[in-house]
């Protein structure tokens, strides 16, 4: 039975061709609401591919899966409504110029605009600024990211922030819109031993709050479930080609 809030997560022989040949091919796996997943695999084998097509993000060529029980790749577009992406190179990103309040403020004022209902728009304005408030503080304390340990609190620019603290901020930002699956990419990218547990155990607890969470590594810790991409047969994706493809199944 489908979670409230957790979305389950479920794929049938997926798979990717693109110009340049296979991306990722014959994945399946089911994953219950509120499941960590880890997707494994080594640099160009397809695991970012793989992460944004099961958030909707990518047109897929080969099998089916399902998000939140909507069917992709036929329902991307309701899919990216209840996934939120966290860091992904090239795709969304934090502005090394923005502050981490700027970031936070321009989040919930598109969430509260874009994403609330008409009953909520016409609420006064100062309650709708008290309801943004209390859903930063929410995502902050979630995200484990606390202000006042920064080195300017929130007025600490991005590009200030240490590898943790930015992995913190990000999913601070996807989470403002309380999303049924989150989605982060290198995970244990520049992470230290010690601050690769403390991610694992962010991204453990996001997940134990009821959020369905796929995260693309290196190596997954032993308390994931594990969805394992080949390493790639042909010439390994770019950066460019993801981008490319982010931005075709936008305009689907």
């Amino acid at each position: 039975m489908e979670s409230p809030h957790g979305a389950a997560v479920a794929a049938e022989d997926f798979g990717l061709e693109g110009p340049r040949g296979r991306v990722f091919r014959h994945v399946t796996f089911s994953a219950e609401p509120g499941s960590l997943v880890a997707i494994e695999g080594p640099s160009g084998s397809g695991r970012t591919c793989l992460l944004l097509a099961l958030t909707g993000r990518m047109r897929t060529t080969e099998g089916h899966a399902r998000t939140g029980g909507l069917r992709l790749p036929q329902q991307a577009a309701a899919v990216r409504r209840i996934a939120a992406l966290g860091p992904v190179p090239a795709v969304n990103e934090l502005d090394p110029a923005f502050t981490v309040a700027e970031h936070l403020n321009e989040r919930a004022l598109l969430q509260g605009r874009y994403g609330a209902s008409l009953r909520t728009l016409l609420r006064p304005r100062a309650e709708r600024r008290a309801a943004a408030g209390a859903r930063i503080d929410a995502a902050l304390q979630a995200a484990g990211l606390d202000l006042a340990t920064l080195p300017k609190a929130g007025r600490t620019s991005v590009r200030d922030l240490e590898r943790l603290e930015a992995l913190r901020l990000s999913v601070a930002l996807a989470l403002i819109g309380e999303p049924r699956l989150l989605a982060v990419d290198d995970t244990d990218l520049k992470l230290a031993d010690a601050e690769r547990d403390r991610a694992w155990a962010l991204l453990r607890s996001v997940a134990d709050a009821g959020t369905t969470v796929l995260a693309v590594c290196s190596e997954a810790p032993e308390n994931t479930q594990v969805v394992r991409t080949a390493p790639a047969t042909e010439e390994p994706t770019t950066e460019e080609e993801t981008v490319d493809a982010h931005s075709e199944a936008g305009r689907a």
